[in-house]
């Protein structure tokens, strides 16, 4: 479904990607996990668009997206929870999903209906309809967040640091949302730093240092590989 081939990426002198290649499947749900400045949110944004690579080529679905607008890139069905959820504070909830919509002009019934869905997957936001985002609670602005992206009908739903700043309860629930939302059909790619947490939600995934892809097999083989359990666990044997 996505395929990185040989990205590279720069932010002035500083080399963020290194010739990286990934490949995500149709109903895969993939992670991409590493240190803090490992250059994963900088691959999120080069799927996207918001940083243009130097060398190498991303395809969606079998066709070419680097250096698309990011619009188009959207609208081609990939759709993004950005790190730190980045709501409309002044916005209401349902404010706040109707603008994750906008991009596909949709007409009001799919959209009612695409809401609908949306507070029969987070029945919180039901309650806090009328709620400005940015009262709301760290989870329940991140719900808004993944529900804003889900109202554009992705069919690859990147999601970046999605546990940060929240409580552990609080992301335990929205990993099983995730998990929900990838069984309901969508595929997933996710970044996060939270390794243990990520392994244990994802089927597949890469490992990442300095810029570069330094490893990649199934969650359960990450985990118990002794690379991550050294670097990432702080398990030593």
């Amino acid at each position: 479904m996505l395929e990185l081939k040989g990205i590279s990426a720069r932010y002035g002198h500083v080399e963020a990607l290194k010739s990286c290649t990934l490949e995500i499947g149709r109903a895969e749900f993939v992670t991409l996990i590493g240190a803090n400045g490992a250059g994963k949110s900088t691959m999120l944004k080069a799927i996207l668009g918001l940083v243009r690579p130097t060398q190498g080529t991303i395809e969606f679905e079998g066709r070419p997206i680097t250096g698309m607008s990011t619009e188009n890139i959207v609208r081609s069905g990939i759709s993004i929870v950005p790190e730190g959820r980045r709501v409309f504070p002044d916005f209401t909830v349902a404010e706040n999903l109707a603008i994750g919509a906008q991009i596909r002009k949709a007409p009001k019934g799919e959209v009612d209906a695409d809401l609908d869905r949306i507070v029969r997957q987070f029945p919180r936001l039901k309650e806090r309809w009328s709620q400005r985002a940015g009262t709301m609670s760290g989870g329940e602005q991140q719900m808004v967040a993944i529900g804003r992206a889900l109202m554009s009908r992705p069919r690859l739903l990147l999601l970046d640091e999605p546990s940060l700043g929240l409580a552990p309860l609080v992301v335990s629930e929205l990993m099983e949302k995730l998990k929900e939302i990838h069984q309901s059909g969508t595929t997933v790619f996710l970044v996060e730093q939270n390794v243990t947490l990520a392994l244990q939600t994802a089927q597949r995934g890469y490992l990442m240092e300095t810029g570069n892809i330094v490893g990649a097999d199934s969650a359960a083989a990450l985990l118990a590989s002794d690379t991550v359990r050294k670097a990432y666990l702080g398990i030593d044997g």
